[in-house]
């Protein structure tokens, strides 16, 4: 009786949602590559203070977005963060289909666009229950189209069928990524308004992952494989950013997001404990790692810690730029400066025109710690966030233990 009435209770509130909004409450939502594979993730429709919500949900992770522009058949929105938004529209059916608009440091990508109402999957189970548990740490090999190979570290989580965890690289991660166990094959796929990664493979054994593909935004096609192995460490960057020989300083002057130049000389940072961020909006680890430092910032500048984050943007425009980041420093409430280096990510002299003290930036964001003197003390050339949960919690501590240490000295 309970269960029925829970049932009852949840047609209910759909029919509700449905009903003020013109939406179903969830959508299996597919963006088509070039080469007509799919992304999949799941959209769930919310009204709140006479609002009508949308929130992207990988694993762990829900995006909320707003607002949503519900005008007769059409169905417009944006992401919170990124250059990234859709124009849909809803058919008779009840399913959403157009357009998704994704900016890049070359031309506007235009992807095709559907959404099926009130699919409760993401991936279908076509072949039967799961015949292997792959929970667990796993040692990948990515193998690039050119036949090199780079690896990661893969942490599962099943239940069941259902699969999360995400791939730590030399350079991040690949955020929360959820999908499926079905028969001996695996499915995961994430979308947060700038990835959009999907994950198949072949499980061979508990021990073993082969014949993976990995597809990465409009037409990138990777393959991979994996072996378990509970002691595996993460990958290293052969030649991560460091302080070139003599040099002990950075001397840098940029703009703000309002126009006004700002110096790591400047009065602010004197005497401080210093974080410098090296990122971009079109970024989602930087994403990540500007909602931590947002917060760390908050609860720490009391103590004399100061952060700045420089900017390399997709393009040298600078009314693109500061719209872009805009965008993070309204999300996090960012209290730091944000400054725009005028360089773009992709400029293979980036380093040289905008902190010529340093060996190339080969990965963003990159951290740089600066003692109460100024001199950097420490530059950490990978972030790891909260879609690898134990990676997250010990990379801050580890971040929060570099400060402390640093404050304490006179």
């Amino acid at each position: 009786m309970k269960q029925f009435i829970g049932i009852l209770s949840a047609i209910l509130v759909f029919s509700s949602i449905q009903a003020q909004t013109g939406l179903a409450d969830t959508y299996t939502a597919y963006l088509v590559r070039q080469d007509n594979n799919t992304v999949v993730f799941t959209i769930q429709v919310a009204k709140e203070n006479n609002e009508t919500l949308l929130y992207v949900i990988n694993a762990d992770e829900r995006i909320k977005i707003s607002p949503v522009t519900i005008t007769n058949d059409s169905v417009n929105f944006a992401m919170p963060t990124f250059e990234s938004s859709f124009k849909t529209k809803k058919n008779a059916d009840g399913s959403l289909q157009g357009v998704w608009i994704k900016g890049t440091a070359g031309d506007f990508q235009h992807w095709k666009f559907y959404a099926i109402p009130n699919q409760r999957f993401r991936f279908a189970k076509n072949q039967g229950s799961a015949r292997f548990d792959i929970s667990g740490k796993w040692d990948v090999t990515i193998t690039r189209p050119n036949g090199t190979p780079r690896k990661a570290l893969a942490e599962f989580e099943q239940k069941g069928d259902r699969l999360t965890g995400s791939f730590l690289t030399p350079s991040g991660d690949y955020r929360f990524l959820e999908g499926i166990v079905t028969g001996d094959s695996l499915k995961l796929s994430t979308f947060d308004g700038a990835h959009a990664y999907t994950f198949y493979a072949k499980i061979v054994s508990a021990e073993k992952i082969s014949g993976g593909v990995y597809l990465s935004g409009f037409n990138g096609k990777e393959t991979w494989s994996a072996i378990k192995d509970k002691n595996v460490k993460e990958p290293v960057q052969d030649q991560p950013t460091k302080l070139k020989p003599g040099e002990s300083k950075l001397n840098f002057t940029f703009k703000d997001l309002d126009g006004n130049p700002v110096s790591i000389n400047d009065e602010r940072f004197r005497n401080k404990v210093v974080v410098v961020q090296i990122m971009g909006s079109w970024c989602p680890n930087c994403l990540d790692e500007t909602k931590f430092l947002s917060e760390f910032y908050d609860k720490n500048r009391s103590k004399g810690v100061e952060m700045v984050s420089l900017a390399y943007e997709y393009s040298t425009d600078w009314d693109r730029s500061v719209k872009s980041l805009r965008k993070f420093q309204k999300l996090f409430n960012v209290q730091y400066p944000m400054l725009i280096t005028g360089v773009t990510s992709t400029d293979e002299q980036k380093t040289e025109k905008t902190l010529p003290q340093l060996t190339p930036i080969r990965s963003f964001p990159t951290s740089i710690f600066l003692d109460r003197k100024g001199n950097v003390r420490e530059i950490h050339s990978v972030f790891y966030g909260p879609g690898t949960k134990k990676y997250f919690e010990e990379y801050t501590k580890i971040f929060s233990a570099i400060v402390e240490g640093l404050l304490k000295e006179k």
